[in-house]
């Protein structure tokens, strides 16, 4: 049980290091980093790691390969951004958020070190910096068998990429944050591929051209072990359950028939391909237990992707933060949902590409109503009215500037239509606009 005391120490951290640095202001190094882990003892060295980047599906697929680690008997490490609701989501042990209590304990070991490197440093330790050092420690306090660790940004300087991954994932890689990564799939894939070690496996979910030629010639370079989505492993089939799918995937060794997976989407069963992949090369390429592979997948949870959060009406919260994530998003809502009408809830980021993301969205959504989160970052509603009023017309957008009252004013809509049980309300647009609808819905579900 957290006590008031636990709450406040743990609110005064949060103010302490939202202060830093934010996750959107980069300096590419891994200078401070690797000074900051020396002087803690280099505590990511303590336990074995699989690194995941990408720019799609990352979190779901680590999310995937801790449950699978899970289900095999090993103490797992996770660590995966941003959170939804709380910080502490953001260091998993076990599957489950750290406790406060440890998350404090590990805070206390690292803090003057902060300090220290800020006086150090041109720049200062980054939150993200931060909140990556005080996983490294919490899982070599733990301690971990297995720490899966989700970049960041990019990966060649991303401040994970201080661990020695004895596997290296890569899930599919699309244009996102160009101003740090490049304008290109090969710049793009040129920056991910830089968490590739030397001598190690790596793990490619399906990539486009230009991404694959480059991830190829990294590995090439590092000699690693390669394992590829559709040569060396594949999701061969798949149908839809109620309350997911069906899968079947040939692994690098094995084949595993008839897995629940209790998530929606042909992109989800692709991940859990990409997921497995992971855990048999970890394990030397050695076929896994299928009893193991079975209850593993069963228990994955991804909050935030496809996640019907609300009943009556149902409404769905997926985090398609850009076009690719959107794709996937329209599709899933296309082939495995039945809805007559959806009534979708936008509110995006300034720096993304809204027009993009509605574009793949306008054929599924019948109408939406934009509205805004509370974070510094959101595009003002005015400006994405104007996006999607160009590509839905004017009769099929409202705007709603509270997020809360776009989320009720949703609701309301499909209350009273003759087609009530058919109308599905759909929240997108951004992680933060998911977090906050999310808990705003928890609300609404109590009242």
């Amino acid at each position: 049980m957290t006590t008031s005391e636990d709450q406040a120490r743990l609110h005064a951290i949060e103010v302490a290091l939202e202060a830093r640095w934010p996750e959107t202001r980069i300096a590419p190094s891994l200078e401070r980093i690797s000074a900051l882990v020396d002087m803690l003892g280099s505590p990511q060295l303590a336990y074995p790691t699989i690194h995941v980047a990408g720019t799609n599906g990352k979190t779901t697929t680590a999310r995937m390969i801790d449950s699978l680690m899970n289900a095999t008997g090993l103490r797992t490490g996770r660590f995966t951004s941003p959170h939804l609701e709380s910080l502490l989501e953001r260091i998993a042990i076990n599957g489950e958020p750290i406790d406060p209590k440890f998350f404090i304990f590990a805070y206390n070991d690292v803090a003057p070190y902060l300090e220290l490197m800020d006086q150090k440093f041109e720049n200062p330790i980054s939150f993200f910096e931060a909140m990556t050092a005080l996983a490294f420690v919490a899982f070599s306090e733990w301690p971990v068998d297995i720490g899966i660790i989700e970049v960041g940004m990019g990966g060649e300087w991303d401040a994970t990429n201080v661990v020695e991954a004895a596997v290296s994932v890569i899930t599919p890689i699309g244009f996102d944050h160009t101003a740090y990564l490049g304008n290109t799939l090969t710049e793009i894939a040129r920056t991910k591929g830089g968490i590739i070690k030397e001598g190690s496996s790596v793990v490619l979910a399906g990539q486009e051209p230009e991404a694959a030629v480059e991830l190829m010639r990294r590995v090439a370079e590092m000699g690693a072990e390669v394992a590829r989505e559709g040569i060396e492993y594949s999701l061969e089939r798949r149908s839809v359950a109620v309350g997911g799918q069906l899968i079947t995937i040939k692994g690098i060794t094995g084949r595993y028939e008839d897995i629940f997976l209790p998530l929606h989407g042909k992109h989800q069963g692709a991940n859990a391909a990409t997921a497995l992949a992971a855990v048999e090369a970890f394990f030397g390429g050695q076929e896994l237990d299928p009893e193991s592979v079975q209850a593993g997948f069963a228990a994955v949870t991804s909050p935030g992707r496809c996640e019907t959060v609300f009943h009556d009406p149902t409404v769905i919260l997926d985090a398609a933060h850009n076009p690719h994530g959107a794709k996937a998003l329209a599709e899933t809502l296309d082939s495995e949902f039945t809805f007559d009408e959806i009534i979708g809830v936008f509110a995006a980021f300034a720096d993304k590409d809204v027009e993009g993301i509605l574009k793949v969205l306008e054929p599924v959504f019948n109408s939406l109503v934009v509205t805004a989160s509370d974070s510094t970052r959101a595009m003002p509603v005015e400006d994405v009215a104007r996006i999607a009023t160009r590509i839905f017309g004017p009769g099929r957008v409202r705007v709603i500037e509270n997020l809360e009252e776009a989320i009720k004013g949703a609701i309301a809509d499909t209350r009273g239509n003759i087609a009530e049980s058919s109308i599905g309300v759909v929240i997108t647009g951004s992680v933060v606009t998911v977090g906050q609808s999310r808990a705003i819905l928890k609300r609404l579900s109590s009242d």
